[in-house]
């Protein structure tokens, strides 16, 4: 059994094992760069993917903070094709925090006290996603 290693082989046969297997390859017609617009896509796939599933877990926590300051709209997070949320190795999310065409929403973000309690809730959404999830440590396969 073997895996990547980008520190070099382990061993002189694992070294030996992969020249050999590298070589066969080659001399067997298996075109690389051929594949490397498919690998890349693959990978991008999954790192899409991936990021998605950590926007809406980091949303989810957000959500769960801020309907503690107020009503919300919808009760869970929402999906779409916003530009600004195609970061590809980063959790994002857009935040809706009122309808300005309600005179009652509008009011509260017209007020010191009500954007300092939404602040508030959004940051401790990103703090309690973070400590469950910090960035170094934690696993995709969940």
């Amino acid at each position: 059994m073997f895996a990547l290693s980008q520190d070099g082989a382990s061993s002189s046969a694992a070294r030996w094992m992969a020249a050999k297997e590298n070589k066969a390859d080659s001399v067997g017609g298996l075109n690389v760069r051929a594949k490397d617009a498919e690998v890349k896509r693959a990978l991008l796939d999954m790192s899409t993917a991936a990021q998605i599933k950590d926007s809406l877990q980091l949303g989810g926590a957000m959500l769960k903070e801020i309907s503690r300051v107020g009503k919300l709209h919808k009760p869970r997070v929402e999906q779409a094709g916003f530009a600004v949320l195609k970061a590809p190795d980063i959790p994002s999310v857009l935040v809706e925090a009122a309808f300005i065409s309600n005179p009652d929403e509008e009011a509260k973000l017209n007020s010191d006290a009500y954007l300092n309690l939404l602040a508030d809730a959004l940051m401790r959404g990103i703090d309690g996603y973070f400590a469950r999830n910090p960035p170094l440590a934690r696993s995709r396969t969940s």
